[in-house]
């Protein structure tokens, strides 16, 4: 059944990217990119059922006793689903959550509903009635749910109220999982020995890709200052060549920001980058609309909270730090750990990188996306620290098990 979906959204993957692009700001291709990442969704997850075999092994067993043991569905998931992936989020966590046998109700991004409507339509046209339900709503809708019995949430946010779900007690008294994939303010490190070019165009892609309002988002860069000067112009270079403007035209890279609460937090993290820094390039664009232009800042202090709060917008900081011992730690010095990457010439660097930094999702040397561009089958998608809060990501091989719990089986004298 769950393959049937997928070729039904196959057959109208024009339509839900037409939605999508016209509700989230985001271009067509990045829409068209996010609807058929569903589909590889359903092959990489149904394919782990299969692979596992529902999750059932049997242990040992003697003359007498038949033993095994299985994970089975807790009941029904929440599913609260943000407002930069209406489409591809709600599905991976449906997924999870319905190829382990559980039943869902989805809760809507207030500010991308239609989206996900037209998405869950398809999934509900090929289950049985009830198995997945749909609410539309804001952040009250969301915390109503949250306080029903449901046997446990899945969701996609903010830390802040990711991790104010975790706290929340069920009304039952009995634990339940929270699965949450969060925020991130992700770095890029970049030492002597890189190559800068490939370095600028993997920066560029991740930081300014849906003007920046991915979780993975490229958010700051970490340079050794022998290199840092030159790999600001050649940022500063390719970003000038990026265009913003109505996400229907083909020529447009950049769309704009999701609404004005954004908007605003952009303006004001300008006015605090132009007093404490430089402001290399960006601005508020004279358009109706929030759109603004790939905002790049460097020149600011150690520890600015600019470089230290996630912003979730097209805005960039580049720090200078001298070798690789002091990118690490600057770079492990927030509360988030969602993605990282990082660009050298050395296999030494790069070694020291993988084991030392605090984050879940890592690219080395990547000019395809330096902190983003994770794809169902190929990355897992798993946040540490404020950035998740299972130990365990999506689009891989240790999602599933989340949504199921354990139980011994023993059987005597049949």
């Amino acid at each position: 059944m769950i393959r049937k979906v997928g070729d039904s959204i196959s057959e109208n993957l024009m339509q839900i990217s037409g939605i999508l692009s016209a509700e989230t700001g985001k271009t067509r291709l990045e829409a068209v990119g996010e609807t058929q990442e569903v589909l590889d969704m359903i092959e990489q997850y149904c394919g782990q059922i299969e692979i596992h075999k529902g999750y059932g092994a049997p242990l040992k067993s003697t003359a007498v006793e038949s033993n095994s043991d299985l994970l089975i569905p807790f009941g029904t998931f929440a599913v609260i689903v943000p407002f930069n992936f209406p489409v591809a989020l709600a599905a991976g966590m449906m997924l999870g959550a319905l190829v382990t046998g559980n039943t869902v109700v989805v809760k809507s991004s207030d500010k991308t509903p239609q989206s996900t409507h037209a998405l869950v339509k398809l999934f509900a046209d090929h289950l049985p009635a009830g198995v997945v339900n749909l609410l539309h709503g804001g952040a009250e809708v969301g915390k109503l749910l949250a306080a029903t019995d449901v046997d446990g949430i899945a969701f996609t946010g903010s830390s802040k109220v990711g991790w104010e779900l975790v706290k929340t007690a069920s009304p039952t008294g009995l634990p339940r999982p929270v699965l949450a994939e969060m925020g991130g303010q992700n770095p890029a490190i970049v030492l002597a020995s890189a190559n800068l070019d490939d370095a600028a165009t993997g920066i560029v892609k991740s930081a300014y890709g849906l003007s920046g309002q991915k979780c993975s988002a490229c958010r700051r860069v970490i340079a050794d200052a022998s290199v840092a000067d030159e790999l600001i112009a050649k940022i500063a270079e390719k970003i000038s060549k990026l265009v913003v403007g109505d996400p229907i035209d083909v020529t447009s890279n950049l769309g704009p920001v999701i609404d004005d609460e954004i908007g605003k937090r952009i303006d004001t993290a300008l006015a605090l980058a132009k007093k404490d820094g430089r402001i290399v390039a960006g601005e508020r664009l004279n358009i109706p609309g929030n759109f603004f232009s790939p905002i790049l800042i460097s020149d600011l202090p150690k520890g600015h909270e600019l470089t230290r709060e996630e912003l979730f917008a097209p805005f960039l900081t580049v720090v200078k730090v001298n070798g690789i011992d002091e990118a690490i730690l600057e770079a492990n010095s927030v509360k988030y750990g969602l993605s990282a990457g990082v660009f050298s010439g050395k296999q030494e660097e790069v070694d020291q990188f993988l084991d030392e930094i605090e984050a879940g999702v890592l690219y080395a040397n990547r000019a395809a996306g330096a902190t983003t561009g994770a794809w169902p089958g190929v990355q897992s998608f798993c946040g540490w620290k404020m950035s998740g809060s299972s130990g365990k990501g999506g689009l891989a091989n240790w999602y599933l098990p989340g949504f199921m719990r354990e139980q011994s089986r023993t059987i005597v004298g049949i």
